[in-house]
């Protein structure tokens, strides 16, 4: 049978198909979530089958509408559904969840070119579909739909109605929430269990049209479908009711089976009515030749004069903004703090590339992940304090592969008085510990410039830490910052000691060596200001001249700078004596030089540690 299963029958055997292949696959496997994908699978039959316009030979056509599982674990029933469109054959399929297979747990863009973002770290499905929906709506003025595919569990998670409010506020109509409400979880029952009004009342609070099916009808999911895409001016989520385990008494709507391939394949597939063969058309996409129009121009970045007070905040904000000038495909978001991260500046001059994401950390860096899946460059912006509150989005987001620039200003101590609650101290071991991540920390104006366009040419999640007050530029303008380099400012053949330095510590420890080189002892200084990658050959080189090295940094001393020192020295060869100067204690609100000096990175500190540690290496 080769057809686009139009009518009822077709619909309903085609469903039979998923889920009969769903437990085959899960079978093989050993494991996997067959009862999940089963509750769903005529969810799945009437999208593909009737209203979903895809190319499968072409994934990044710009007309493709865009589907998102959010509910990952359900990945057999993706997989049936790719094996229905041709793209996936029966061999492969029962190679589900095995080495080398594309057919992963969950699925990732990694390994097939038709998911769009990974899942499985429930609740991320919605949020990254509400950022592709924005870069449709507003960017791309396409007419392609999003259609996200959720679970009810997850609908516990904050994450799904930040993203409610947020499509519901930029009016997304061009997006479909599809809610498999078979009630059970992974324990038992879920908090609403099949009170689809529950539901219904919350999406309906932020602004959402809703609609309320039985999940195994598909006719009336069909008229579902077509109620979400006739919605103009709002989202809309389809709540369907449904079975988890539907279509085999064993283990229809029983608990404790959420995880388990199904106890007796063989006879379940029975029930089922055996495998079948079933092939669907796909409807292929409006025509359409580009994805969106990227003007591109020579970018004139800022320029800084040597001994101007800067704060590397401010160069940020002016340098995106020349960025986004130069360069058509670089979007901005914020977190409602555009005129502390400068991220303003931005705004003012590209307003349409701009989007407010409000006091919605996860939402912002999940919209910026959607929107990298169009094509677009973002840059993410709020304190680096309020980043820790999306990491589970910066972790999936390197799963996905996707390409993101995230930006967290008023970091450390140094921003003084506001206190701890504000002061990021834990962003540079959060962003280090991230597969794939480029984390960079500059000291300047000038080098903050240069970065900040770096950036937009890199792979994965880069983050770039700014700082609040005003410092001295160091550098000329035309000063090269390689990613994976570093400067040495002071050297000599007499050092003694390498003190390692980024950021707000830099012009601390030069201050501390020049008051040192005053007393007779030399002092290497280095701006490590490529926290990852870290130039091991600048701190070997130092290492073997000074035999002694100290870390500076305005951060916990777990996993920031001192730690990426350390890392240079992991291939065997001998560790210099090492010394890690940190934000060890929990700070209270004081002037920003007052921070420094009482958490220990001030000159005075630094030299007063530099003296301690020359007169030990003496009487050693």
């Amino acid at each position: 049978m080769n057809t686009r299963a139009p009518s009822t029958r077709g619909l309903g055997e085609l469903a039979q198909q998923l889920r009969v292949d769903s437990v085959r696959a899960s079978a093989a496997a050993g494991s996997g979530h067959p009862t999940s994908s089963m509750s769903a699978a005529e969810l799945m039959a009437v999208l593909v089958a009737r209203h979903l316009r895809y190319d499968f030979d072409r994934p990044d056509h710009p007309a493709n509408d865009r589907f998102v599982l959010s509910k990952g674990h359900a990945s057999p029933l993706l997989y049936s559904a790719y094996k229905a469109a041709g793209v996936v054959d029966d061999a492969e399929l029962l190679t589900f969840r095995k080495l080398g297979s594309r057919l992963e747990g969950h699925p990732t863009p990694r390994r097939l070119p038709w998911v769009e973002t990974a899942t499985g770290s429930l609740g991320q499905g919605l949020p990254i579909g509400v950022g592709i929906a924005l870069s449709g709506k507003r960017l791309d003025h396409a007419d392609y739909r999003v259609w996200v595919l959720c679970g009810d569990s997850e609908l516990a998670e904050g994450s799904v109605w930040e993203a409610a409010e947020h499509a519901a506020y930029e009016r997304l109509d061009n997006l479909t929430a599809i809610v498999d409400v078979n009630r059970l979880g992974q324990r038992g029952p879920t908090r609403h269990g099949h009170d689809l009004d529950a539901y219904a009342r919350r999406f309906r609070a932020f602004g959402w049209h809703t609609v309320e099916v039985d999940g195994h009808d598909v006719d009336a999911i069909d008229r579902a479908y077509d109620e979400a895409v006739s919605t103009s001016g709002a989202p809309t989520v389809i709540l369907a009711r449904t079975l988890k385990g539907k279509g085999v008494k064993a283990v229809e709507d029983h608990e404790g089976l959420h995880g388990k391939p199904l106890p007796d394949p063989e006879a379940a597939v029975a029930e089922l009515g055996g495998p079948r063969d079933l092939n669907v058309r796909v409807q292929e996409p409006n025509a359409r030749r580009a994805l969106h129009a990227v003007p591109d121009g020579r970018v004139e970045l800022p320029r800084f004069s040597r001994g101007e007070e800067v704060a590397t905040r401010d160069a940020y904000g002016k340098a995106l903004a020349a960025l986004g000038t130069g360069r058509g495909e670089v979007v901005a978001l914020d977190g409602e703090v555009s005129d502390s991260t400068r991220a303003q500046f931005f705004a003012e001059e590209h307003p349409e590339r701009f989007f407010e994401c409000y006091i919605a950390e996860q939402q912002m860096v999940a919209a910026a992940v959607g929107l990298s899946t169009r094509g677009w460059v973002p840059y993410a912006s709020t304190f680096a304090a309020f980043l820790t509150r999306a990491h589970d989005f910066v972790r999936m987001a390197s799963v996905s592969g996707a390409g993101i620039n995230l930006v967290g200003s008023h970091a450390g101590v140094a921003i003084g008085q506001d206190g701890p609650s504000q002061m990021g101290l834990e962003d540079l071991a959060m962003f280090r510990a991230v597969h794939g991540s480029t984390v960079l920390y500059p000291c300047d104006a000038n080098q903050t410039a240069h970065l900040v366009a770096a950036m937009a040419d890199l792979d994965g999640v880069r983050y770039l830490r700014t700082s609040r007050g005003k410092n001295a530029v160091i550098y000329d303008p035309d000063e090269e910052f390689p990613v994976g380099g570093s400067k040495v400012l002071r050297f000599s053949e007499q050092d003694r000691v390498t003190v390692v330095a980024a950021g707000v510590t830099v012009p601390e420890a030069l201050a501390a060596a020049e008051a040192l080189g005053r007393e007779g002892i030399q002092v290497r200084v280095i701006d490590l200001y490529s926290v990852k990658p870290v130039d091991r050959f600048a701190l070997r080189q130092a290492a073997d001249d000074t035999g002694l090295l100290m870390t500076v940094e305005d951060h916990h001393p777990e996993g920031g700078l001192g730690g990426a020192v350390l890392e240079a020295f992991q291939d065997g060869r001998p560790v210099p004596r090492f010394v890690r100067l940190a934000v060890r204690t929990m700070p209270g609100s004081a002037a920003p030089d007052e921070q420094l000096h009482a958490a220990g990175i001030d000159a005075d500190s630094i030299a007063a540690a530099v003296q301690l540690l020359v007169e030990q290496a003496v009487v050693r």
